[in-house]
């Protein structure tokens, strides 16, 4: 193997090269935490409406939601993976493997009457808040911490609630605060950064 030197020009490229991928990974145009986020919340309040008119059972909704989400992390992970992997990518994916995982536990220990739901849904609304401080913290986006905390304030108060109705309301108020709101401004400061 012949000793090769790079020059100033391409020490200088490779340089710029890595600052620029290190950039576009903590840009996050929040669409992710958008969708799901707005669909976590309309979940929440059909099934508050439902469960005022009595249309159809109690957890229509989140059955449907629950195939649907199955499907989206299944296409997902089909996609091609980006050309370079890096520590940023590796992370979000073990992120969201982890997440996934916790939150089918939490959801199996409530269908197998482990867990209340009242109480699994206190515990899913701090598993939101987990993900977004973590997530809020690898990026280094202050929305996403302060939405964890907020979202941790509304999952305590699902622990003291005694109606399910009032804890689809929690979760709904939960999942604004530690999904839509930041993925929102997230998306808001992608496109300031997308335009310059």
């Amino acid at each position: 193997m012949p000793n090769e030197t790079l020059t100033e020009l391409e020490s200088l490229a490779i340089i710029q090269q890595m600052i620029a991928m290190a950039k576009k990974e903590q840009q996050d145009d929040g669409k992710s935490r958008i969708i799901w986020g707005w669909l976590l919340f309309s979940v929440s309040i059909l099934t508050v409406i439902n469960l005022h008119l009595q249309l159809v059972s109690t957890f229509f909704f989140w059955n449907i939601f629950s195939v649907l989400t199955i499907v989206l992390f299944v296409l997902r992970y089909f996609k091609s993976p980006p050309k370079a992997k890096t520590y940023t990518y590796d992370l979000y994916n073990k992120l969201n493997i982890g997440f996934l995982i916790l939150i089918c536990f939490v959801i199996v220990a409530m269908n197998v009457e482990a867990v209340s739901v009242l109480a699994g849904f206190a515990i899913l609304m701090s598993t939101y808040g987990f993900w977004a401080l973590i997530y809020g913290a690898v990026i280094n986006f202050k929305p996403s911490i302060v939405g964890a905390f907020a979202t941790w304030i509304f999952a305590f108060a699902a622990l003291f609630v005694k109606s399910f109705e009032w804890v689809m309301v929690l979760h709904a108020a939960a999942v604004m605060a530690g999904y839509i709101v930041p993925g929102h401004l997230a998306n808001i400061e992608f496109r300031k950064t997308a335009i310059q």
